[in-house]
């Protein structure tokens, strides 16, 4: 294995290592999220109530990546990524307290922490890509996003299962007790092989440069936010409560699901694209964002129909979120594509980190409307607001360079 590693040029070590990081807390954070859901949901709690749980989570990420470019930009994208990997094991031994201490104040307090270290994670990954291609291979640049972005999103399916399963086996102590040892063991091994400097600027940024003052990233960051806040509006809280409470699922048959959804999510992000120029030897633009986003904004629509005229509701709703992940992941590679490719060279975290503030912000609105109008109106309500939510992204995306 070690000669296998020395064969291979430096910069597609340096990515291996970043991916691999990025692999382990991708599998912890999924499964952290599907134990909370679950456990609390199991408790008796509230759909609005769950998604409060997770208010600092997305709140924090709104903040981390706002600054957090700015930081990797200035000390170095492995430092950035190592802190986040800490903080995550921080977060979760703040969870290994006794039952009576699990209070919400306490469980969002750690939610606010892996908040924090998962989009520090994040943007470090997404950035050091742009450091390790070399200048203009953007066909090289679009497959390494992919992979990184799909491979990312698998791993995150195999984490919901992973916390069902846990959950289930182990309880919610024991579940976290066992990821928080392995990470505990990624982070040790990461502080010792990543690279260091990787992608400080060479001009130390100012506080006051943390706005992106691209157009292009400007437009992208707006979609984006919409785009993420349309899938979580009815994904994150709405549909794992949906699956437990109106059809009787399980944990196991609730994480396992979700966990193949977003698997087959991550792997059609990999392959995305072929879907979206390769076959024809160009990389995509803004036009492409617009028309992969009209085709995302009919799906939650038509399960809207379906459920509100009782129409074979549960096989289009089960048939119709397959296909919308396979439709989201291509937009979704898509836009991780642009932002790379849009980033300035020297600095490029600051536009990646601003980007992702937007991702986050769009994942805030969504997690709190998730919970709110499922409590108030139901799956389908949650439903039409996507669809709004996703022609507006669209609309957006027509300001976007056409290549």
């Amino acid at each position: 294995m070690t000669a296998v590693l020395s064969s291979l040029t430096p910069q597609l070590r340096q990515y291996l290592i970043v991916t691999g990081n990025y692999w382990a807390f991708t599998l912890t954070d999924g499964a952290l999220r599907m134990l909370v859901v679950l456990h609390f949901h199991q408790l008796g709690y509230s759909p609005l109530a769950i998604a409060l749980l997770f208010l600092f989570y997305e709140f924090f990420g709104v903040v981390t990546n706002l600054f957090g470019g700015w930081l990797g930009a200035r000390i170095g994208l492995n430092r950035t990524m190592n802190i986040g990997l800490g903080m995550q094991v921080a977060a979760l031994a703040m969870l290994l307290v006794p039952s009576a201490m699990l209070t919400v104040p306490w469980v969002m307090l750690a939610q606010a922490l892996s908040g924090i270290a998962k989009d520090l994670n994040k943007m470090s990954a997404k950035s050091s890509v742009k450091q390790l291609v070399p200048a203009n291979a953007e066909g090289t640049l679009y497959k390494w996003v992919a992979i990184l972005t799909g491979s990312k999103n698998a791993l995150k399916g195999a984490g919901f299962f992973l916390g069902g399963a846990l959950l289930t086996l182990l309880g919610f102590q024991g579940a976290i007790l066992v990821m928080a040892v392995a990470l505990s063991a990624v982070w040790l091994l990461s502080l010792w092989s990543l690279k260091e400097d990787l992608g400080r600027a060479k001009n130390k940024p100012k506080f006051s440069q943390i706005f992106s003052k691209s157009r292009a990233v400007n437009y992208l960051s707006a979609a984006r936010m919409f785009l993420f806040g349309a899938r979580d509006i009815w994904f994150v809280v709405a549909l794992p409560v949906y699956l437990a409470s109106t059809l009787g699922w399980d944990h196991w048959s609730v994480g396992g699901f979700l966990a193949l959804w977003v698997i087959g999510y991550g792997i059609i992000q990999s392959v995305a694209p072929y879907f979206t120029g390769k076959r024809s030897g160009r990389v995509p633009g803004g036009r492409e964002a617009f028309l992969w986003a009209c085709g995302l904004l009919l799906l939650p629509a038509l399960i809207a129909l379906s459920l509100t005229h009782n129409l074979y509701p549960h096989i289009v709703l089960l048939a119709g979120l397959l296909i919308f992940g396979g439709v989201f992941a291509i937009n979704s590679s898509l836009h991780s594509y642009l932002i790379v490719s849009y980033a300035r060279d020297d600095g490029a975290s600051m536009d990646v980190g601003f980007y992702y503030m937007a991702n986050a912000m769009g994942r805030l609105i969504g997690t709190v409307l998730s919970g709110y109008l499922f409590q108030i109106a139901g799956l389908t309500a949650c439903l039409w607001v996507s669809a709004v939510f996703l022609a507006t992204a669209a609309a957006i995306s027509l300001f976007l360079p056409r290549a």
